[in-house]
């Protein structure tokens, strides 16, 4: 049984991938010269389209800013919902029960 060993490319590269299919060279070429799929340079040009060149390629680990916004905004909501479920839970020891 072979395993694929998954590649890892910098920044930098990526960039510089990206700055040639800018130059209006064909993506094909690019990708074949470079030894990557073609699939993968479309996601990176994808990314850097969308993103700009200070936010398309982050690096393991870091988050762009909005994603970085999104996580924490989730991380409170869940630590709200929490806080929120137990005051509900309590709050039947301290109200007062009609008789």
């Amino acid at each position: 049984m072979t395993t694929k060993v998954r590649r890892e490319f910098d920044r930098e590269f990526k960039l510089g991938a990206v700055a040639l299919v800018a130059e209006g060279r064909p993506m094909t070429r690019v990708a074949k010269d470079l030894g990557i799929g073609l699939s993968t340079l479309h996601k990176w040009v994808r990314a850097h389209n969308d993103h700009g060149s200070k936010e398309a390629f982050p690096g393991s680990g870091n988050l762009r800013p909005d994603d970085e916004e999104i996580r924490r905004l989730r991380e409170e909501v869940r630590l709200l919902r929490m806080e929120r479920d137990l005051l509900k839970k309590t709050m039947g020891y301290f109200v007062e029960r009609p008789k």
